[in-house]
């Protein structure tokens, strides 16, 4: 098959097609002929040799996908040859096929094409295990996404407002704030211009909201404990803005906060499983219903990899960006 290949850690420029073996498939996997893969940050990271893979997982690029079901292990008994799914990968999506166990494969949402459907397993995953498996998310409550304009931020929106959250963004450009309003958030800060706590604060009564997604880390991690309200959760899924931070531990305690962090690739395979089945049963039906849309920025064929990843690092997207083998 062929398969996007990092010759060496480095820029856009190191990732090159090439002809590689097949994956080998294991007893609980499902061999995935790919329709599309998406783009994740992690990807870039990993391209850099910052982000290696988990041990055992494929070498190459791409953590979510779509596709059609080639082949079966002996253990799988949920699935059959032919059947149209998406899946969330430990790695390998940039690729023609992948193996991936069978617990994090999900039908294709119904109404969504088997193209758009590679823009869900990732975001879908990472938003539910997070903002409502953990720090327990519910209607009433507010939540403030940084990075509004992201895969995972527009995600979020739609699945926040479907679940009756009052939603906060923060973004850096009208354009991308406009968006981000016109798929239901209400409240969006542009951080270059505005104190998003002081506008927190006051489009809350003073009070702060319920719980923060956060991307960028030790840059943002006072600033986000000064807008969290009593019993404020705070979740970090990325650290785009640095690791480490001197931090004012008072507002910690005073308002009785908690802080949390996460990744999804390096969870185990049946935390993954379980995670998956919470996404079918509460995602897919918002999906199903048209209050959760795919919403895919540009995209590329496999071969122009490098490309996609210079328009993802230009962060001039909004939403996904997609590779079609």
């Amino acid at each position: 098959m062929k398969a996007i290949v990092i010759t060496t850690p480095g820029g856009p420029e190191v990732l090159q097609l090439q002809d590689v073996e097949d994956p080998k498939l294991g007893d609980d996997d499902v061999l995935i002929r790919v329709h599309a893969t998406a783009l994740n940050r992690a990807d870039t990271f990993q391209r850099q040799g910052s982000y290696p893979p988990p041990n055992g997982a494929s070498p190459y690029l791409g953590v979510e996908c779509s596709g059609t079901i080639q082949s079966l292990g002996i253990n799988v008994s949920r699935w059959k040859i032919g059947d149209q799914v998406c899946a969330l990968l430990p790695g390998g999506g940039y690729a023609e096929k992948v193996a991936v166990p069978a617990g994090q494969v999900l039908p294709v949402p119904s109404g969504i094409s088997l193209r758009d459907a590679a823009s869900f397993p990732e975001v879908a995953c990472t938003v539910w295990s997070t903002i409502f498996m953990i720090s327990r998310l519910s209607q009433g409550e507010t939540l403030l996404i940084h990075g509004g304009s992201s895969g995972i931020g527009t995600f979020a929106i739609q699945i926040a407002k479907y679940r009756g959250v009052r939603v906060f963004v923060t973004a850096g450009s009208e354009e991308k704030l406009d968006f981000c309003k016109s798929i239901g958030a209400d409240v969006a800060i542009n951080y270059k211009t505005h104190d998003f706590v002081a506008k927190v604060k006051e489009e809350t009564g003073g009070q702060g909201v319920d719980v923060i997604l956060d991307c960028m880390g030790a840059s943002y991690y006072q600033r986000n404990l000064d807008c969290l309200n009593f019993d404020g959760r705070l979740f970090i899924i990325g650290i785009q803005g640095g690791v480490t931070a001197e931090v004012d531990l008072r507002p910690l305690v005073a308002k009785r906060l908690t802080v949390q962090g996460a990744s999804l690739r390096n969870r185990s395979v049946e935390n993954k499983a379980a995670i998956i089945s919470e996404v079918e049963k509460n995602v897919w039906p918002a999906i199903a219903e048209g209050k959760v849309k795919p919403l895919v920025y540009k995209t590329f064929p496999l071969s122009e990899a490098a490309e996609a990843h210079r328009l993802m690092e230009s962060s001039q997207h909004i939403g996904k960006i997609l590779l079609v083998p």
